[in-house]
C-alpha cells in the first residue's frame, strides 16, 4: 500500500492591500468574502485572487509601467491591479503619455469593464489597447510573500503588495465574490477579530498586525520598501499541549506560532 499523500501545487495569486489616511490614521480596504467562495468564505479578507493566464502574457509588456522584471512576479503584479480593479473598482492605472492615475471620471466611463474582465468577456489586453491604459506596476510595493501549507488540499503562492488608493477612487466590493467592504484601520481589525465579531483567517491577521506598525500610509510605504520580504510557509507542529500553526520568526512578524483549536 501507498502511503504517500499527494502535495497539491501552490497556484500563484495576488492580493492588494488598498490604503488611505483617515481621521483616525492609517486605514485599509477590506472585503467579506462570499459564503459560497470556496476559499476564506465569508471571512474580511484583502482583496485578491489567482493570476489568470493572461496576466503572464509578454504582449501586456507596452502597457505596463515599472513592472518587475521577471516574467512571474511581472504577472503577479499585473493580477493584483487587475483585482483591485475588478473586486473593487480601483484602478491602479494611467492614460498612456500621462503621469497621473485616471481620474474619478475617466474610471466611472470605464466600470463597466468590471464584470466584463472578471468573466472573461474582454481580455485584458485588449482593455488596455482600446482605452489606451497602462497599468501601474510601479505604484505597488511588495509587502509579503505567504505560501499555503503543504497539509491543505487548495494551496496559493500569494505575493501581498501595498498601494495608495487614488484618494477619487470609491473602492466598492463587488457584490459577487465579496459581499460587503469596509475602510478600516489595522487596530480595529485585530480587535473585531480577537473579540470574534469578524472572522480574520491566520494570513490576514498576521498581515494586518504588520501593517499595524505604521501611522500613516506613506510609513507603511517606506517600512514595507526598507524591510526584505521573507516567503512564509506555515508548518504545524505537534507539542504536549496540543498543534501549533507555526512560520518562521525571521519573517518579522508579532505572533510566530498559535495553537490551534482541538477538533471535536
Amino acid at each position: 500500500m501507498n502511503d504517500t499523500v499527494e502535495v497539491a501545487p501552490p497556484l500563484p495569486a495576488a492580493t492588494i492591500l488598498l490604503l488611505r489616511d483617515g481621521a483616525a490614521g492609517l486605514e485599509v480596504f477590506m472585503v467579506v468574502r462570499h459564503h459560497q467562495i470556496d476559499f476564506a468564505s465569508g471571512a474580511l479578507v484583502f482583496p485578491g485572487g489567482k493570476a489568470d493566464p493572461q496576466d503572464f502574457d509578454d504582449a501586456l509588456l507596452p502597457y505596463l509601467e515599472g513592472a518587475a522584471g521577471a516574467r512571474d512576479m511581472r504577472a503577479i503584479q499585473v493580477s493584483a491591479i487587475r483585482e483591485a480593479f475588478e473586486e473593487c473598482g480601483v484602478l491602479l492605472a494611467r492614460s498612456k503619455g500621462e503621469p497621473a492615475l485616471v481620474s474619478a471620471e475617466r474610471l466611472s466611463a470605464l466600470e463597466h469593464y468590471r464584470e466584463k474582465l472578471n468573466s472573461g468577456d474582454v481580455a485584458l489586453l485588449d482593455f488596455l489597447r482600446d482605452e489606451n491604459l497602462i497599468l501601474a506596476c510601479d505604484t505597488l510595493i511588495h509587502f509579503a510573500h505567504w505560501i499555503t501549507p503543504e497539509m491543505m488540499p487548495k494551496r496559493f503562492d500569494t505575493h501581498f503588495y501595498l498601494a495608495v488608493a487614488p484618494a477619487d477612487h470609491v473602492a466598492l466590493h463587488d457584490g459577487y465574490e465579496s459581499v460587503d467592504s469596509i475602510w478600516i484601520t489595522p487596530a480595529q481589525a485585530i480587535e473585531d477579530a480577537v473579540n470574534g465579531r469578524r472572522t480574520v483567517i491566520f494570513p490576514t491577521l498576521r498581515n494586518i498586525e504588520k501593517l499595524a506598525v505604521a501611522k500613516t500610509a506613506d510609513e507603511a510605504i517606506e517600512s514595507a520598501d526598507a524591510h526584505p520580504v521573507v516567503s512564509v510557509l506555515p508548518w504545524t507542529e505537534r507539542r504536549e499541549d496540543g498543534n501549533y500553526l507555526c512560520i518562521p520568526p525571521e519573517a518579522g512578524y508579532a505572533v510566530s506560532e498559535e495553537k490551534m483549536p482541538e477538533r471535536g
